[in-house]
């Protein structure tokens, strides 16, 4: 299902263990397509989430909307599944799938750190600070001498940090409150608050 980070803080089990735990809106998610191994080659469903205003929504994706009901939506997402015949356009998707102690799988956008050296992005220690040492947060050597005379491909370089798709594993659910479509997931998951993730249950 697709839901929205809504930020991290502490709960505190019936053990009175203190467990820090992100708090993640789910769904509702209406089912906006359905493909099959028949048609697409392969089975999954589309989900749609959050509510778009429909002037903001192009004439295709309008279209596309209307199949499963008269809202546009702010976000699109496919999961793939073992059997569609479970599932129908327009079906409504609530977060009752899930249940406490499951472990899921979270997939999200990381936050953009932009342009970052090695120290920052790589978690390289970096060189002396004294005994007239000038290099403190450069790479260092990079080469391979007389042979193989290049770089390395996947070298540890300076370069963008962050703004890409990241999924964590096996995270447990702590508590799910569905009146309030709230779900809380033990540590943390990728991405900023209000930032769209993907939750999803672990394949066996």
């Amino acid at each position: 299902m697709i839901g929205k980070k809504l930020g991290m803080t502490g709960y505190f089990s019936s053990g009175g263990r203190y467990i820090p735990v992100t708090v993640v809106q789910l769904g509702p998610c209406v089912v906006t397509q359905i493909k099959t191994t028949v048609i697409d080659g392969y089975n999954a469903l589309q989900l749609g989430y959050g509510s778009k205003k429909k002037s903001r929504v192009t004439k295709p994706l309008a279209g596309h909307f209307k199949k499963s009901g008269d809202n546009a939506f702010q976000a699109l997402r496919e999961f793939s599944v073992d059997n569609t015949d479970d599932y129908s356009v327009g079906q409504t998707l609530t977060l009752d799938m899930f249940k406490v102690g499951d472990l899921v799988d979270i997939t999200g956008s990381m936050k953009g750190r932009g342009f970052a050296g090695v120290i920052k992005r790589h978690g390289f220690h970096g060189g002396k600070k004294t005994h007239g040492s000038h290099s403190h947060r450069i790479p260092g050597s990079i080469g391979c001498s007389a042979w193989p005379a290049k770089v390395i491909k996947g070298k540890k370089m300076p370069g963008h940090y962050g703004n890409s798709t990241k999924t964590v594993r096996n995270l447990e659910v702590v508590d799910i409150r569905e009146e309030e479509n709230l779900i809380l997931i033990k540590g943390s998951i990728p991405g900023w608050k209000t930032g769209l993730v993907q939750v999803k249950k672990p394949k066996i």
